[in-house]
């Protein structure tokens, strides 16, 4: 039975001292196989995150996200309020994916994918390696006086963060309100865009914070998936994990000592060298198991497996793996658990392309207007309407008409009756539909309106159109 660490176990937050007060974080510099892999991945979303906004398909932004107006637009495609409900579903999806990533492989979304860790660790980190040095620098430059050297590093650190805060605010400004109208307010200046150059002041000081002060503690506190990954794990979950059996043996853990035939005399792999605390960003001790505060940055496998190696000892001391695979040898499975979250997940994704397909590009929605009758005109009995019509399509409709269906009748468009709508653009007014009662089905009767542009039909609605009660 393979001795558990539980000398230096503790319940309480790794960034918290006993008396209450924050533990500033000196992580080492990772180096390593997987640490290279990651530099790849957040590079390649830093790019993504940076140039989506300025990449246009068919006129329209990459992505957009304008809660002002309330236009999206997702891969080029424009999304309106009438389009809520596929956001909705898409918001489930992406719960239930990231719901099942991290039941079956852990934390891998905080360490690789999430927008904290990438600007933490991959930008702001690299800067505190730098200017400040490695762990030791850093620790040494935060016990210094406020002498001229350190002065000097600080002010230039915290310069480079708050360029780096604003250039970020304008990124996440382009993703709001279009790339054109940032690009058109650099152009006019500041003086001229006092009140967007205060927001982008403010939340260029909100990044600046996070980056600056509050760090890891986003991960350990604000972030709720943190909390919700204790629910998601269990033994077969495959996370960032140390292998307190090969680690610890039946002795525990020893110092490292030449042509010592460790396995034989029981005592663990583990040789305390603690360089997996270290180098982890949130200032854990992986070998106390898996806790509230790792993000999976797999910092911590690159540094053991460096050690291992100069030891002459196997690597994988701490390694990607489950509980089981560590206590029992057992391979990955696919739990029930997982294939019921992946059957919704494919029934959300099924549902949600199905949506999409039968998506309209043109949306068409004519309303009676509220509180009122029907009128007479000559013979004919009129009711009026509201309408608004949304092109969700990349191109302008130059001559947009309204053409009654069933029964007959004639619509009457206040105002200029050919419509020009600009491509993710609407139009709204009011119009007269007028029928003969000797058309009326009842007091009642529901109207089908066919929306032209020219010749081509685009949109197909209906109505419901009042008459007299003793229409007959």
């Amino acid at each position: 039975m393979a001795k558990l660490p539980d000398e230096s176990f503790r319940d309480t937050i790794g960034t918290i001292s006993e008396e209450g007060k924050r533990v500033w974080m000196f992580p080492k510099k990772p180096s390593g196989k997987f640490y290279d892999q990651r530099k790849i991945v957040s590079y390649v979303l830093l790019a993504m995150l940076a140039t989506f906004p300025f990449i246009k398909i068919n006129g329209n932004q990459f992505v957009l996200l304008n809660v002002i107006d309330r236009k999206f637009n997702i891969f080029g495609f424009t999304f309106w309020p009438q389009d809520f409900y596929l956001v909705v579903i898409s918001m489930i999806v992406g719960v239930v994916f990231v719901t099942l990533f991290t039941v079956a492989f852990g934390r891998i979304f905080c360490g690789w994918i999430c927008p904290q860790t990438i600007f933490m660790e991959m930008v702001f980190r690299r800067i505190d390696y730098w200017i400040d040095g490695d762990r030791g620098a850093q620790i040494r430059l935060a016990k210094q006086k406020w002498n001229g050297e350190k002065i000097r590093k600080r002010m230039l650190k915290w310069f480079i963060y708050f360029i780096i805060s604003f250039l970020i605010a304008n990124v996440f400004l382009s993703y709001i309100i279009g790339s054109d109208s940032v690009l058109a307010m650099v152009k006019e200046g500041p003086a001229n865009n006092w009140s967007t150059l205060i927001a982008l002041l403010i939340f260029t000081g909100v990044f600046y914070f996070v980056f600056a002060w509050f760090r890891e503690q986003v991960c350990i506190i604000a972030c709720p998936y943190g909390r919700l990954q204790g629910v998601l794990l269990d033994n077969k979950s495959i996370i960032v994990a140390y292998d307190h059996v090969r680690g610890e043996r039946t002795q525990g853990r020893a110092r490292y000592r030449k042509d010592q035939d460790r396995e034989e005399l029981g005592i663990g792999d583990c040789i305390d060298c603690k360089q997996c605390v270290n180098v982890c960003p949130t200032g854990i001790d992986i070998r106390n198991g898996t806790q509230l505060e790792c993000v999976n940055c797999t910092a911590c496998i690159d540094e053991c497996d460096h050690i291992m190696e100069s030891i002459d000892l196997p690597k994988g001391l701490i390694r990607y793996a489950s509980e089981d695979e560590i206590v029992k040898k057992a391979k990955f499975k696919f739990t029930p658990r997982m294939k019921g979250y992946t059957a919704v997940l494919f029934i959300l994704i099924g549902l949600l392309c199905g949506l999409l397909f039968l998506r309209n590009d043109v949306e068409a929605t004519i309303l009676r207007l509220p509180g009122q009758t029907f009128e007479h005109k000559g013979e004919n009995i009129s009711n009026v309407y509201t309408f608004k019509i949304v092109n969700k399509t990349a191109k302008d409709f130059e001559k947009i008409h309204f053409k009654i269906v069933h029964p007959e009748g004639k619509v009457i468009v206040v105002g200029n009756p050919v419509l020009k709508i600009e491509k993710g653009e609407y139009a709204q007014g009011t119009l007269f539909v007028e029928i003969n009662p000797a058309f009326l089905d009842s007091y009642k009767t529901n109207v089908k309106i066919e929306v032209y542009d020219g010749d081509e039909l685009v949109e197909t609605t209906t109505t419901n159109f009042l008459g007299p009660r003793n229409f007959n």
